[in-house]
């Protein structure tokens, strides 16, 4: 049976680079899912302002044995490297997290208050984004809430990712209170696991 589960890789609000060791930390995941034959979306990631690295990435999953897959991820992750930013800096162990998120329960909300609405996509992805309404946008008509995903080229891949946003933006995971939430997560784990982090990256490659 496939099952689903949420999780998140954050800088924790650390330095410009944890966002980095957060950017190339989420591609080895990403080969890592697709290995292990695991479905993924990306459900809403922010990016830093000036170097234009991932500060935190929210992702969906879908496959067999989730459990399994993520003992080796969730929890604290070090990178052991130079600063690719502060030449002369001394540090070379930079922490990140990855933690789990609740799944929106979705019978909580009545799936006929959601309306969709379809349109062209913009951004990357090339012309032939363009010329089709991909993009899905999601409304919750009672609170007037809405979420929008283009993320795939697929309309139906982005209805889904729209449902799911707009699930877990109804459900109190603004990002505000998303970040709060994964703060305190992160001030409550870090001292201990930083002595004991689940997966160790060395060097511009990623090694592990």
């Amino acid at each position: 049976m496939m099952r689903k589960k949420i999780i998140q890789l954050t800088s924790g609000r650390g330095p410009a680079e944890c966002n980095f060791v957060v950017t190339n930390v989420f591609k080895k995941f990403s080969e890592a899912c697709t290995k292990s034959e695991i479905k993924f979306d990306i459900i809403e990631r922010e990016m830093d302002k000036d170097f234009h690295q991932l500060s935190s990435v929210i992702i969906e999953l879908e496959g067999n044995d989730l459990n399994t897959f993520l003992k080796t991820w969730l929890g604290a992750i070090l990178w052991i490297g130079k600063s690719p930013y502060r030449k002369f800096h001394q540090r070379k162990n930079w922490f990140i997290g990855c933690f789990e998120l609740e799944i929106p329960k979705e019978n909580s909300i009545n799936p006929n208050e959601i309306i969709y609405q379809t349109m062209r996509s913009s951004g990357n992805g090339g012309q032939n984004v363009n010329k089709v309404n991909s993009a899905v946008r999601a409304i919750h008509q009672p609170s007037g809430i809405s979420v929008v995903s283009m993320d795939s080229r697929s309309q139906h891949q982005n209805k889904k990712i729209a449902t799911t946003r707009l699930l877990l933006k109804l459900q109190g995971f603004e990002t505000n209170k998303l970040k709060d939430l994964v703060q305190k997560k992160w001030n409550n784990q870090t001292s201990i696991a930083r002595g004991n982090p689940v997966k160790i990256f060395r060097g511009d490659k990623f090694s592990e």
